[in-house]
């Protein structure tokens, strides 16, 4: 079985690489103001039609629901095996220091380099591949679905969509994460803490802007324009430059005029589940506004009281708010802040622990905060939690294992997945152990090898399962 699925992914190979570098080209960001009949931005809806037209090419029955979702599926029989994976991407510029155009996919060095190449559009394409060699080698008394969200990245209206009306699948997997499979993901939680602002004379913020940055995804870039005092302030220039200098931390000062002086934070960007991969922006240039401020006597307490939570630690796992258990620590990630309506606002998020009790977290913030200080929870995503006995996630594993050559365990992550959307679903791929964690950051690749071994593993799954 093996040999023939091999063979037939290997002559294939072109059409896969080619259909996820056209699908990287298509910038499927979510945007909300393109008209009622393209619910999360029309080029969501043309990723989604892109895929079920090849899917539909290559001799599958499709279905577009409502812009929202669709699927793609073969085989007969009343059981059902789904596949569930997302086309919608974070954002991604130029600017933020792409070597290589984030939506004109570049196949480089062995690697194809593109917004969505390894998180979800090219595991997407290598499922449906996959189930194009399971359908023209093999028979099946059963039914396969890969069934395609747009809004994944954002609140997974289009999952919600697709349980109102269709069918579940009776087992499933989302190549959205690990291999060799996912036992446990953790609760994914927003927070935002929020403060009236009332702007000091003597010196106070004008502006913040982070280039729009996602809530699940570290900052690269932060900035803030203050208004100061000529008269009583004269060296505010030198002053935030010292305190700069003294942290090391990567942030430029720009005087602008007479009584302007921008600051701009340079960060890494990173995937929110790993925030140790990055470096955030936002955090390090609030702790330098913080401390500049208080220079002057000026205290916002939204601001101090954000730098006694996470004091240096941008990774979030020395918080004073602080779980772990076998799913790993609680980690933060400082994801917005900006002005709005009169009010200064930060926005977290965390990946708590599996046993934690989710509502115990916003309790905490409670606490830390001033009260002065609104908390407010914008949403909890579960967590999943599965036996690592479970048959499913046996299974899983050992099909990976067995191509790999290797005895991995299955493993807990700080991401979230479809998988936790539909019962008997664990996350599958594509991420391989031990290599490095691309997504959500400047230039996310997938490699063609990778590409081509989660075609293989995933018919492999398909066939068996």
């Amino acid at each position: 079985m093996d040999n023939i699925l091999n063979n037939y992914i290997d002559t294939i190979k072109d059409k896969i690489i080619n259909s996820t570098c056209e699908i990287i080209n298509i910038p499927s960001v979510f945007d909300d103001n393109d008209g009622s009949n393209t619910p999360f931005g029309l080029n969501t809806v043309k990723a989604l039609e892109y895929v079920l037209d090849l899917g539909k090419s290559l001799g599958f029955k499709t279905k577009n629901i409502d812009n929202k979702c669709g699927y793609i599926e073969f085989g007969h029989g009343d059981k059902l095996l789904g596949i569930i994976g997302h086309l919608d991407v974070v954002p991604a510029n130029e600017k933020d220091g792409w070597t290589t155009p984030p939506f004109k996919a570049t196949v480089l060095n062995n690697n194809i380099y593109g917004r969505g190449a390894i998180d979800d559009k090219g595991p997407v394409i290598a499922a449906l591949y996959a189930m194009k060699a399971v359908k023209d080698n093999y028979n099946l008394d059963k039914r396969v679905r890969l069934i395609l969200g747009i809004n994944e990245e954002n609140d997974w209206k289009c999952i919600e969509r697709y349980k109102e009306t269709e069918e579940m699948p009776n087992i499933s997997f989302s190549p959205d994460a690990n291999f060799p499979c996912i036992y446990a993901e953790k609760t994914i939680e927003s927070i935002f803490i929020s403060q009236e602002y009332r702007a000091n004379p003597l010196l106070y913020i004008t502006n913040i802007s982070t280039n729009d940055n996602a809530i699940n995804v570290v900052p690269k870039y932060c900035e803030i324009t203050l208004c100061f005092n000529k008269d009583k302030i004269p060296n505010i220039k030198e002053t935030a430059q010292k305190i700069i200098s003294k942290y090391n931390y990567n942030i430029a000062v720009n005087l602008l005029d007479d009584t302007h002086i921008k600051l701009v934070s340079i960060g890494v960007a990173s995937h929110a589940a790993h925030p140790e991969l990055g470096n955030n922006a936002i955090s390090k240039l609030i702790i330098v506004i913080n401390e500049l401020l208080s220079n002057y006597n000026i205290a916002i307490n939204i601001l101090d009281d954000f730098v006694t939570l996470i004091g240096d630690d941008f990774t979030g796992t020395n918080l004073k708010i602080n779980f772990e258990d076998e799913s790993g620590k609680l980690t933060l990630n400082t994801a917005q802040f900006f002005i709005d309506n009169g009010n200064i606002n930060i926005g977290f998020n965390l990946r708590i622990p599996v046993t934690t009790d989710y509502n115990l977290i916003e309790k905490q913030f409670k606490t830390s905060m001033s009260n002065n200080i609104e908390v407010k929870v914008a949403r909890v995503q579960e967590p999943l939690f599965i036996s690592k006995d479970n048959d499913l996630v046996k299974k899983l594993c050992f099909i990976f294992n067995e191509y790999n050559n290797s005895n991995i365990d299955p493993q807990a992550i700080g991401g979230g997945t479809y998988a936790r959307a539909f019962n008997n679903c664990v996350s599958f791929g594509p991420q391989m152990p031990g290599t490095k964690d691309m997504c959500h950051q400047v230039d996310e690749f997938i490699s063609i090898e990778n590409l081509i071994f989660c075609v293989k593993v995933y018919a492999k799954a398909i066939y068996l399962l």
